[in-house]
């Protein structure tokens, strides 16, 4: 059984581009002297936070990419390479990953990164008195059990032997971990700097340190505008050649190609009707993503706790025509959690392909749940509230939303609530709210990393849906069925069927198309398929 594994895990490994061993030197690129290595790029929304360890949001996690990095580092292609590790050796049952650290590594106050400072990361992350809600930190060994207040934080198996070895220990084996590890939220922190910050910690540009490519500056909490410059004492500041990147909020995808038009921005994201307007050009891209776009209910509260309403709504809204008419920048409809094309086996069997579709646009279906919610909750009208963000896109999906359930549905009113990203994700994290919608990006590339999050304490399941039969299944996975991939998608696949296809608990509607805008003397400029947004770290500027 070992042979066999360690053979499935090196196989995996090679798979998803990570190099073993020392890492080998990268091709410095042939940099114009004359050239000024400045971008002026754009940001979906404000900051919420630079702490690892408190982000839900797309902005955050993009900055925290960029200035802090672990112990693998995203390469070209969305590969997977060593970071901040020299080297990495993986015992034979794969469960044991012992580290040996870069020489010189520093932090932006001085202060030497050393393992303990990754110790001192990964019990934060679990550590039941913290707000931290990403489950997928139960890869590490008795990390759940510490997680729920049944174990100590020196039980977690991230040990750390001297200054430059780190000694991880896994519950199970996990040969997504090198892509996992490159998630902004394993990103480490400053022990000394966390400890001395409290609360205030991850809130402005001098209330962290950092150790990636770029440091931060001019960001103050609410600051619509901030740069990133240069770090010179990064371990690979050789083939790092950006000395400035602007970063501007743009919340309305006009403004930002105005912004373009006008040679004010390197890099915009676009959609809807700009789609057809720059379609063809030199400087017009587009790439399929793994982020979704979502519906989540609070299942604490009625009405929404009751699942043929939750049900009713999912099929009321006819998702290929919001794609088509309004999004549209190349985004398609999804019924299920998993997007397509995410996790496709050894056989080329695409996991969405084979769990099915799940609760798609059917309004005689939907008006038949709707009924029964009425019935149920003893109440012919009903009023909910629908919360999002403050962004163009997320208003738009609102009305579309709200148009759809209030024709399909009779005697449903929905209203919109519309606020900051970062008061959208303090009003979800203290339930109040009864749906959401929002968008979400997995960490990692494995279908676990959707369904786990439908777990009872999962990590984005602020409507604290709970069943004991998910929670089994996505156990089952990590665990019992780990070395055999056909039975731990099976159990994935019944989780997701219960969470979204009977009880509707959330429910992707759509699966993202990143469109964009680069100028053309732009080169390097990664654009990534899932995770954060954006690599800058191989970005460098031409000539004219």
């Amino acid at each position: 059984m070992k042979n066999k594994l360690f053979k499935f895990i090196t196989i995996s490994l090679a798979v998803t581009g990570l190099l073993i061993g020392n890492l080998a030197p990268i091709s410095a690129q042939e940099i114009d002297p004359n050239v000024e290595q400045k971008l002026s790029i754009m940001s979906i929304g404000e900051l919420a936070t630079l702490d690892s360890m408190l982000y839900n949001d797309t902005p955050s996690s993009d900055m925290i990419g960029q200035i802090f990095e672990g112990l693998y580092r995203v390469s070209t292609g969305s590969e997977v390479e060593l970071g901040q590790a020299e080297n990495v050796n993986i015992s034979e049952d794969g469960l044991t990953y012992t580290f040996t650290l870069r020489d010189g590594l520093t932090w932006s106050n001085g202060d030497p990164v050393t393992a303990n400072d990754y110790v001192f990361t990964y019990q934060r992350l679990v550590d039941p008195n913290n707000s931290n809600t990403s489950s997928s930190v139960e890869v590490f060994k008795n990390a759940s059990k510490v997680r729920n207040g049944e174990a100590e934080l020196t039980d977690l198996g991230v040990t750390a032997p001297n200054e430059k070895t780190l000694v991880i220990e896994l519950e199970y084996p996990a040969p997504y971990l090198p892509k996992l590890l490159t998630g902004s939220r394993f990103m480490p922190v400053n022990q000394k700097v966390v400890e001395e910050k409290g609360q205030s910690y991850g809130t402005s540009t001098d209330s962290i340190a950092m150790n990636g490519p770029f440091l931060i500056e001019g960001w103050e909490g609410t600051s619509l505008e901030w740069k990133l410059i240069k770090n010179p004492n990064y371990w690979d500041a050789e083939n790092v050649f950006l000395e400035e990147v602007q970063v501007s909020v743009v919340k309305e995808t006009g403004t930002g190609a105005d912004l373009f038009d006008a040679g004010e921005l390197d890099y915009t994201i676009l959609n809807d009707q700009f789609v057809g307007q720059y379609n063809g050009a030199d400087f017009f891209n587009q790439i399929p993503k793994a982020t979704v776009g979502h519906l989540q209910f609070n299942a604490t509260k009625e009405p929404t706790n009751n699942i043929a309403l939750r049900r009713a709504i999912i099929q009321a809204i006819d998702k290929d025509t919001y794609t088509q008419s309004v999004i549209q920048d190349g985004s398609t409809s999804l019924n299920g959690f998993v997007p397509s094309g995410f996790d496709v086996n050894d056989e080329g069997v695409d996991y969405r392909e084979e769990a099915g579709e799940m609760l798609t646009y059917n309004v005689e279906a939907a008006q038949k749940d709707w009924e029964t919610a009425k019935e149920e909750l003893g109440q012919d009208n009903i009023e909910l509230q629908l919360l999002i963000s403050d962004s163009d896109l997320a208003s738009r999906t609102a009305e579309y939303i709200q148009a759809q359930l209030m024709q399909n549905l009779p005697g449903l009113t929905i209203t919109i609530r519309s606020v900051p990203l970062q008061n959208r994700l303090e009003l979800q994290r203290s339930l109040d709210f009864d749906i959401f919608y929002g968008t979400w990006a997995p960490d990692y590339q494995d279908a676990i990393n959707f369904v786990e999050q439908m777990e009872s304490d999962g990590g984005i399941n602020f409507g604290q849906y709970s069943n004991e039969k998910v929670d089994q299944l996505i156990d089952q996975a990590r665990n019992e069925f780990a070395n055999d991939p056909e039975k731990r998608r099976q159990a994935l696949i019944e989780a997701e069927k219960i969470a979204v296809a009977e009880e509707a608990s959330q429910s992707s509607f759509y699966q993202a198309s990143t469109t964009y805008l680069l100028d053309t003397n732009v080169e390097g400029f990664e654009v990534l398929p899932f995770g954060r947004t954006i690599n800058l770290r191989t970005a460098y500027r031409t000539a004219e």
